[in-house]
C-alpha cells in the first residue's frame, strides 16, 4: 500500500504518551475504556513508539514492547479515523518491523480482540494484521473477560534487506 504524500515517521524511545493519548481519544470505540487507555499511554511515555506526522499532525502511533531479545509485541497501535485505510498503519508497521530488524528481533504478536466477538471493527483490524502477516497463534477467552475474548497474532519479522 502506497503512503500518503508527506508522511513522515519517526521512532521515539520514550516519552510519546501524550500523543498516544491525544490518537486513543480520537478512537473511543477501540480505546474507550479510561485504565485500558491510560495503560497504553503509559506504555508509550515508557518505551519504543512509532509516531506518523501528516501535514504537521501526529496522526497514529504504534508502541512496541520487547519481551526477549528474539521477540516484541504491539502494545497499542491506532490511526485517527479519517486517516484510516490511508496506508499510514502499513507504513507504522513496516517501520516497527525496521527498528525491530535492526535489533536481530524475530517476532512480532500482537493481541486484539477474538473473532469470538462478533465486532465490526476488530474484524476489519484483524484483516489488516492478516494483510500485513500476522497469523492467528491462539485464543485466550479469559485475558480480559469473557466479554471481551483475546485472540494473539504473531509474524515472524524479515531481516534487514
Amino acid at each position: 500500500m502506497s503512503r500518503p504524500a508527506g508522511l513522515s515517521l519517526r521512532v521515539q524511545d520514550a516519552g510519546a504518551g501524550a500523543i498516544c493519548d491525544d490518537i486513543l481519544a480520537a478512537l473511543p470505540h477501540w480505546f474507550g475504556f479510561p485504565a485500558s487507555a491510560a495503560a497504553y499511554v503509559e506504555s508509550a511515555e515508557r518505551g519504543p513508539t512509532v509516531v506518523a506526522t501528516l501535514e504537521g499532525r501526529d496522526c497514529g502511533i504504534l508502541t512496541l514492547l520487547p519481551h526477549t531479545p528474539y521477540a516484541a509485541e504491539i502494545v497499542v497501535m491506532g490511526v485517527v479515523p479519517e486517516l484510516h485505510y490511508a496506508g499510514i498503519g502499513h507504513a507504522l508497521l513496516e517501520e516497527a518491523e525496521a527498528w525491530l530488524a535492526e535489533r536481530d528481533m524475530e517476532y512480532l504478536q500482537v493481541k486484539t480482540l477474538s473473532p469470538r466477538s462478533a465486532d465490526e471493527g476488530y474484524a476489519a483490524t484483524r484483516a489488516f494484521y492478516f494483510d500485513c502477516g500476522f497469523r492467528p497463534l491462539e485464543e485466550m477467552p479469559e485475558l480480559w473477560g469473557a466479554d471481551q475474548p483475546a485472540s494473539r497474532m504473531i509474524k515472524i519479522v524479515s531481516p534487514p534487506s
